[in-house]
């Protein structure tokens, strides 16, 4: 028995050790004078953030930081584990601007509010209004943002001069333009428009005809009219023959000259200017040539708090001092192909010389991007992502893929809220 009891005594032990290594290191992670900040930035945008983040080092702040990438699906798993079980969370995160409130309800935030006194400039006026907006909530600042990144279209020059040479003299390019270009190119083995990345395509056309995700902010509404309308455009568009076919790469063939437009995100301009092309950048294709009604897909990177029990007010402060620095310097985000949030980058010269400059040069411009921020946007990204273009290319009908795509969501948000 006395052996049982020493044996139980040593376990006991050992076990207060562990929990106390597991206290002490997670205080240390708190009281450590390093800004430990995550990312999602694995590739040539991480080394434009690592440069970003030495720069600051440079300055000899009291709070360095240390910035560690992630990838963004590991990142994202982490993230409710650490919170939760209060250990190894960064002191500062980011996150695309469409899970802050999601984060919000699942208690994974904490607010900005009672820092910001400190910061002034940290403000509505100094960022693009849509990207500022997304990281406030039910009256407090979750969020506070890096950039607002765009869905546009890439053009190849000298398949414009041939083919639409007027296309772009208002810098909107219309589905009806992009069409009439593709009846006289596809005789040449020419393709007018590249089917890229489905969600942001359909999102930006779906917007243009007043279509929205949810009404009251809960409950989903894909099967609609506008959904519906967006659907058949594409599928005339393909039985046309105006677009890139199912199974060929459409970056390849706008990389080879064999396609006119090609939409994509302003974060692959550094990829495309690899190629021998001469190409420009405008707004993604619209319905209307009205500039008072373009939309232009756009999502944003957060600078965000994960909760804390005991959070370091210090550190906090110092994380908002790095944040503001970032504002104001933000140039290397900028040669990334990102649009910085910063309304101070619009004076940069450098910066107004790039290629997606256009989208923040303008009032108009800056009014065209549309963040869909809806609570439970993930999963109409899963739904898209997975089943994409099943219907333009015949695979399902479109009255199935909206019916499905409704009661997809739907039904993963009644399992969350029962939950």
């Amino acid at each position: 028995m006395r052996r049982f009891r020493s044996l139980v005594l040593a376990l006991a032990t050992i076990l207060l050790a562990f929990v106390a290594v597991g206290c002490t290191s997670s205080r240390a992670q708190s009281d450590s004078k390093t800004i430990v900040f995550w990312n999602p930035f694995t590739g040539p945008d991480g080394t434009s953030m690592q440069k970003l983040v030495n720069e600051y080092n440079a300055t000899k702040p009291e709070y360095p930081v240390k910035n560690i990438s992630l990838t963004e699906g590991d990142m994202y798993a982490k993230i409710p584990t650490i919170v939760n079980s209060g250990r190894g969370i960064p002191d500062l995160q980011i996150v695309h601007v469409e899970r802050i409130k999601d984060y919000v309800h699942n208690g994974i935030l904490d607010t900005y509010d009672q820092y910001l006194s400190n910061y002034p400039n940290i403000k509505s006026s100094n960022y693009v209004q849509e990207a500022w907006n997304g990281g406030s909530y039910e009256g407090h600042r979750y969020g506070i943002p890096l950039d607002i990144h765009t869905f546009v279209m890439y053009y190849n020059k000298d398949l414009v001069a041939k083919y639409c040479p007027e296309a772009l003299d208002d810098n909107i390019v219309t589905f009806d333009e992009i069409k009439a270009a593709g009846e006289k190119a596809k005789k040449d083995g020419i393709t007018a428009l590249g089917l890229t990345w489905w969600k942001p395509n359909y999102l930006s056309m779906l917007g243009q005809q007043g279509g929205e995700l949810t009404k009251n902010g809960v409950d989903p509404t894909l099967n609609t009219e506008p959904a519906k309308n967006t659907l058949n455009f594409y599928k005339s568009l393909y039985a046309a023959g105006i677009t890139s076919r199912d199974g060929q790469d459409p970056m390849q063939l706008f990389l080879t000259g064999k396609e006119i437009f090609h939409p994509e995100g302003i974060w692959m301009v550094n990829q495309i200017r690899e190629s021998k092309i001469k190409f420009g950048l405008t707004n993604a294709p619209q319905v209307s040539a009205d500039p008072k009604k373009m939309v232009n897909w756009s999502s944003s990177h957060q600078f965000v708090l994960l909760k804390q029990a005991k959070r370091n007010t210090a550190k906090t402060k110092a994380t908002l001092k790095f944040i503001n620095w970032v504002r104001t310097h933000s140039i290397h985000w900028a040669e990334a192909g990102q649009n910085p949030a910063s309304q101070a980058i619009t004076k940069n010269k450098a910066y107004q010389k790039m290629g997606q400059s256009f989208l923040l040069k303008s009032k108009t411009e800056q009014e065209s991007l549309r963040i869909f921020d809806y609570r439970y946007n993930g999963y109409v990204a899963d739904f898209l992502d997975r089943y994409a273009l099943d219907p333009v290319f015949g695979k399902t009908s479109i009255e199935k893929y909206l019916k499905d795509m409704q009661s997809t969501v739907q039904d993963k948000i009644d399992a969350q809220i029962t939950d």
